[in-house]
């Protein structure tokens, strides 16, 4: 994990937020003969050819409370410019940071929602793990449980610039960054100096290996959709039609029609 820190970005990454940008756009990454060659994600260079080549899962955190579009298409945007085998839907269970909430879905209604939403994605796959944990859920006992029951596979968790720039704040981060690759998703606007600055920062203090996520606009969020819906304005168009329905379905966030 520490053998790359993320120090400098790919000034060359071409076709911003498009799924079809190249992975060596992302900082921390060496190029060779026009391939990827990440030592964090494969065996060392100047190890055998033969070695067994290490899979990519990335992992999508949150309450999911509701899920709507713009988790499915970061999703989508990491699984294809980073060439992970599989994207994880992990809902939280009882994260420390969202003590108190009363306003959300139960959790057994958060998970039908992800279930439902990714369904027509096979390479999405719903991990409740974080679910059936008593007590406080920590993204860092998270990743060590995966990296035991998953040596050979690489972690990239997926998270926003905010959470980036928060990350210091986050429960013993140098652990989070000996478990896993951190993959921020950027859009057009954001001050990218800013971010790498924080990248360097998080590189020199932890050994993070950071990586930019070129995504598309997302103008929606869970807190803006549970708003939208006790306003009784619809929000059909930003969910997955699936997830639409049982909203309506179970009286979620007030049984409007949407």
């Amino acid at each position: 994990m520490n053998e790359i820190t993320a120090t400098k970005m790919n000034e060359e990454a071409g076709n911003a937020g498009s799924p079809d940008l190249n992975p060596s756009a992302a900082t921390g990454r060496k190029c060779i003969g026009g391939s990827m060659m990440d030592a964090a994600c494969r065996n060392s260079i100047s190890g055998s050819m033969n070695a067994p080549v290490r899979r990519r899962k990335g992992i999508m955190g949150g309450t999911f409370d509701p899920i709507h579009n713009g988790h499915l298409k970061l999703a989508a945007c990491a699984l294809d410019q980073f060439r992970l085998d599989e994207v994880l839907f992990l809902p939280s269970g009882n994260p420390p940071h969202k003590q108190g909430r009363s306003d959300g879905a139960t959790n057994e209604q958060r998970l039908e929602m992800v279930r439902l939403a990714i369904a027509g994605y096979p390479r999405f796959v719903l991990d409740e793990e974080e679910m059936h944990r008593c007590g406080l859920t920590y993204t860092k006992d998270t990743l060590i449980l995966l990296n035991e029951q998953e040596p050979d596979t690489d972690f990239y968790f997926i998270i926003g610039a905010d959470s980036l720039m928060a990350f210091d704040s986050w429960y013993h981060p140098e652990i989070i960054c000996k478990y896993c690759h951190l993959i921020v998703a950027v859009r057009d606007g954001v001050n990218i100096s800013r971010i790498r600055r924080k990248m360097e920062e998080l590189g020199e203090r932890y050994g993070a290996s950071v990586f930019l996520l070129k995504s598309p606009e997302i103008a929606v969020s869970s807190t803006n959709l549970r708003q939208m819906i006790r306003k009784r304005q619809r929000i059909g168009h930003l969910v997955p039609q699936a997830v639409a329905d049982y909203i309506e379905t179970h009286d979620i966030y007030g049984g409007i029609r949407i």
